[in-house]
């Protein structure tokens, strides 16, 4: 067996995994605000599981619940959850999430996803990356009429995708009634063009408060606000 992504307080395994662990679900995963205190957090898209770990941490959720269409992936999701703290609160569906939106009568107070991107015309020889990847696997019009019947009234819906897809992405969500309340730009460096956007919605209208992180200040020198922002999890913070 490979060796595990060591985090503070769980491990993780990811050998199976298309999609390693990587900035973005971390970013994601210590920012998504919890202020709600929800009772209940679905994970779209859930490959290792790392985005339910850190909200089992992070959260007083009794209700888990992480959905992952990949075989492989599924059964080390299944695996990580068994081995955390926090087994009895953290369960992993094998399903797409049409049909999941379609059958679960439940909603749930707040819904992360790391969705695939990259809708550039190009792909690997590795279909299980391939459907990682790419948007075709999860297009963001069918991620957020989801979220839309699966998001309770009062609930929040929060999502990493590249800053480029911003404008685009508010747009779709907003023809089914979510409005962006909350999102931080994520650059590398200071000089360095805006690469990801953290966004929270919900189906109430606010005024959107607009942040921006910077990772480094040079190579493996990290700014304060990533240090704080995911100290709780990295070994080395």
């Amino acid at each position: 067996m490979s060796k595990p992504f060591k985090f503070k307080e769980f491990n993780v395994q990811q050998d199976q995994c298309a999609m390693k662990i990587g900035t973005d679900s971390v970013l994601l995963g210590a920012w998504t605000p919890l202020d709600t205190n929800p009772f209940s957090v679905l994970d779209i898209g859930a490959g290792t599981g790392v985005l339910s770990l850190m909200l089992a941490q992070r959260s007083h959720a009794q209700v888990i619940d992480a959905l992952e269409i990949d075989e492989q992936a599924y059964e080390q999701c299944v695996d990580n959850f068994e081995t955390s703290p926090w087994a009895d609160r953290l369960f992993c569906y094998h399903a797409d999430l049409a049909e999941f939106a379609e059958e679960i009568e439940d909603k749930y107070e707040l819904i992360i996803s790391n969705p695939p991107f990259y809708s550039e015309d190009y792909k690997t020889k590795n279909d299980q990356r391939d459907l990682a990847r790419f948007t075709e696997a999860l297009p963001f019009d069918h991620l957020v009429d989801s979220v839309s019947k699966l998001l309770s009234e009062d609930g929040i819906f929060s999502v990493v995708i590249p800053f480029k897809e911003e404008v685009n992405f508010i747009k779709l969500a907003s023809e089914v009634k979510l409005f962006p309340n909350n999102i931080l730009r994520v650059k590398g460096s200071d000089t360095s063009e805006t690469k990801r956007s953290l966004l929270t919605f919900s189906f109430r209208e606010s005024e959107i408060k607009i942040d921006t992180l910077v990772i480094e200040t040079a190579r493996h020198q990290y700014t304060d606000d990533y240090i704080n922002l995911t100290k709780d999890f990295y070994l080395k913070m």
